[in-house]
This record gives C-alpha cells, structure tokens and sequence, in this order.
C-alpha cells in the first residue's frame, strides 16, 4: 500500500491477544505505522516486546510510560491516528468506551483521538449477548464506531457460540476500506 497511514492497534486482555501479532504484522507489511496501546491484562496473554518487534514501534503499556517529554504521549498518539482500531476488545474495553472512562492509555486515546475506531470484539457469547453489552455497543455504534464481528464458533471457554475474534483478513479488508472512505 502506497498510502501510509498511523493506526493505533488496542489490544485488550483476551485469549485472541496473540492474533494481535498477525495484525500487527500484516498492517506494518502493508506500509503502515502501527503503534501498539495494550491493556495492563492484554500483557499477560501477548509479550510487549512480540508487538514492538512486529509493528517496529514502542508499545504502550501505561499512562506512565510516558516519561520522554512534557508531551503527553497518548494524545499525540490519538491526534496522529489515521485509524483506532482495537482488536481483540473486551466487554470491559467496550464499557469503558461507551462510558467515556479513560483510567488507561487506550480509553484515554478513544476519548482524545477525531480519527475512526474499528472494534473487533472477542469475548465469552454470554458476556457478548448480555443486554449491558449489547447497550453499550449501541451507544458507541450511535457515535459512528463500526464493529467488525464477532464470530460464531468455538470459544476458548469451550462454549460453542458468539464471540469468537474476527479473523484477521476480514479485519484487514474493513481497515483497507474506513482508510480508503477517510481518504476520498
């Protein structure tokens, strides 16, 4: 891809975490600046140091770690997005986003950032299906974020159902196309 944009890859704390190594690596391919924000729990699925190799970019892992200069990090990090895209997200992540809590780095980057946000959830089908759930991606559906899944299937829980991660190229193709449409 010619047109390089920034994305701001969220990676919450759930099993589908170490697809986000696929992502990383496939968008960074395509010749785009991938900069990784995890969730405190996402480090205890994937390694920061995994998605710093693959996207070529420091992770951020923490509203303190940003300690290189009076600029806060994370707002230029949300100022420079061309694309928010958070996959795998949480129903914790979700909640926190139709809230407007911003207690980490990547809600506080959702709530500073003007650029689109893709979110591709993954999580148990019970937790999908719950009416808060389900409430809360209204609301942020009702605020111009697009949804990408999830899928039906085998669930790591070992429930058949909703909830499974989108796979990747599917994800990718929705990039390629909000990155386009925000071009045109």
């Amino acid at each position: 891809m010619s047109d390089s944009k920034n994305i701001v890859l969220g990676v919450s704390g759930s099993i589908a975490a170490f697809k986000a190594a696929d992502l990383a690596s496939q968008l960074t391919k395509r010749g785009h600046s991938v900069h990784v924000v995890m969730s405190q729990d996402a480090t205890e699925f994937i390694t920061p140091l995994t998605l710093q190799v693959l996207s070529k970019n420091p992770v951020t892992t923490s509203l303190y770690d940003e300690k290189e200069s009076w600029h806060p990090g994370h707002i230029q990090l949300a100022d420079e997005a061309d694309l928010l895209l958070v996959a795998p997200c949480t129903a914790n992540v979700v909640a926190k986003f139709a809230l407007g809590l911003s207690d980490d780095t990547l809600s506080a980057i959702h709530l500073a950032t003007r650029a689109p946000v893709l979110i591709a959830p993954a999580m148990n089908g019970k937790m999908w299906l719950h009416p808060a759930t389900q409430k809360n991606v209204e609301t942020l559906k009702d605020r111009d974020v697009e949804f990408m899944g999830p899928e039906e299937g085998m669930l790591a829980c070992g429930y058949e159902g909703i909830g499974r991660l989108w796979p990747v190229d599917g994800i990718l193709e929705k990039v390629d196309e909000i990155l386009a449409r925000e071009k045109s």
